[in-house]
């Protein structure tokens, strides 16, 4: 019997520095920043503050192993795989301590990030298994001529990841802001108090489409409920944001199914349930919610360039 996963109360903050070319260094200028413990507000620890001296040497490291003829870029394809299923195996085995240090970042329950870190181990082993199955394809085309196409990585890549004392304050401003355009407050509509940066999970009824609370996205524990009269008026209201990220749609007819995942602009629209996400099935946006997808064969797209082949084939002289 598998056991029961149990917080690490107070995890050992071990690594402070800037991971660069395999190690962890100190950012160039030596400046650090704190990092807050949103359920006290107070200081874990101080982390070094990279700035573009240090994107600089990010990226001249991750050239280096892009680079023609490097180790990495030779390195075979199933190999490469070997080596995300075993860092898939020890998030596995650290999962515990991992998800002690997000909840202790974070706030969020440890139960949710434990799952959520055995969730990245299965991305990983996902994207080891896919590693020697990406190919391009042979093109018939006109003339004398064979075609085909490789899959090529495009090279260094950048990621920003924002879960801060920024987005509190930002959640707060807009449950002030329905209650002023209107909106009735059915439960919470402010901040726990004392410590951290908690806030009441908030219910806003009588909510109408040109409230910042029904066109922005609060990312937040608010709930905004809208009346409707037919599933025509829900299609066209959704459509009329300028988000596209999640849909759903709970419904016993399948018509109705039909022509809300047809009709409705959004990246994934789940139908019976909602926030299902797995590793082998595509998850994004349309309109401002992002272009491109993650997961899933899709995913590896937007880090892809197509390379086209074409040579001349020699004929026998007649």
């Amino acid at each position: 019997m598998e056991k029961s996963p149990k917080p690490v109360r107070d995890p050992k903050i071990v690594y402070t520095k800037i991971f660069i070319n395999n190690e962890f260094v100190d950012s160039v200028s030596g400046k650090t920043f704190p990092v807050i413990n949103p359920a006290t507000g107070k200081k874990i620890c101080d982390v070094s503050e990279g700035d573009k001296q240090d994107i600089d040497k990010a990226v001249a490291a991750a050239k280096e192993a892009f680079k023609l003829g490097s180790p990495w870029r030779r390195m075979d394809a199933s190999q490469r795989g070997r080596l995300l299923y075993k860092l898939g195996d020890l998030m596995e085995r650290d999962a515990e301590i991992i998800a002690s240090l997000i909840t202790l970042e974070m706030g969020k329950p440890f139960l949710h990030a434990y799952g959520e870190t055995l969730w990245a181990a299965g991305v990983l082993r996902y994207y080891a298994g896919l590693a020697d199955k990406i190919g391009g394809k042979t093109i018939p085309i006109d003339g004398d001529l064979f075609a085909f196409t490789r899959h090529e990585p495009v090279g260094v890549c950048g990621q920003i990841i924002p879960v801060d004392e920024e987005q509190y304050k930002k959640i707060l401003e807009l449950v002030e802001s329905g209650k002023t355009d209107g909106a009735k407050v059915e439960c919470g509509g402010a901040a726990v108090g004392g410590q951290g940066f908690f806030i009441k999970p908030t219910v806003f009824s009588g909510v109408t489409d040109n409230m910042r609370i029904a066109k922005e996205e609060i990312f937040g524990p608010v709930q905004q409920l809208f009346k409707f009269k037919t599933l025509d008026e829900v299609i066209e209201r959704a459509n009329a944001t300028t988000y596209g990220l999640g849909a759903a749609i709970f419904t016993k007819n399948i018509d109705n199914a039909m022509m809300f995942t047809q009709g409705v602009r959004a990246g994934t629209v789940w139908v019976n349930l909602y926030d299902v996400v797995h590793p082998q099935a595509p998850f994004g946006g349309f309109k401002m919610s992002g272009l491109g997808r993650e997961l899933g064969e899709y995913g590896i797209s937007a880090y892809q360039e197509v390379k086209s082949v074409i040579m001349k084939i020699p004929q026998k002289n007649s």
